[in-house]
């Protein structure tokens, strides 16, 4: 129902800053909560932030809290997770995710993009 595809990954230097897409396809996205998960290699897969249909409502990982930020463009079908201030603990695949507003998992997911910081 939904396919997403992530953009935007790569090398940054520790204090620099990304910016990921995340476009999405499919009938009525601006009704999902859409969001972006981490994975490091050998670590679990970590939630890093979401963003209700509504455009308002946001929720954050602690560790993203001051330096990211999450939205979303509903016209274009896509959502963002700007990322400031990265960190070498930072670096791991970002896979964005979308679900039907009142399910409680993400049902959509994105191919992962690459993000490393270097220090």
């Amino acid at each position: 129902q939904v396919q997403l595809v992530e953009s935007g990954g790569g090398l940054v230097q520790a204090g620099g800053s990304l910016r990921l897409s995340c476009a999405a396809s499919g009938r009525t996205f601006s009704r999902y909560d859409a969001g972006w998960f981490r994975q490091a290699p050998g670590k679990e897969r970590m939630f890093v932030a979401a963003i209700r249909s509504d455009r308002i409502t946001t929720y954050y990982g602690d560790f993203a809290k001051g330096r990211f930020t999450i939205s979303r463009d509903n016209a274009r079908n896509i959502h963002y997770l700007q990322m400031n201030s990265l960190k070498p603990e930072d670096t791991a695949v970002y896979y964005c995710a979308a679900r039907r507003t009142g399910v409680q998992s993400f049902e959509y997911w994105g191919q992962g993009t690459q993000v490393t910081v270097s220090s």
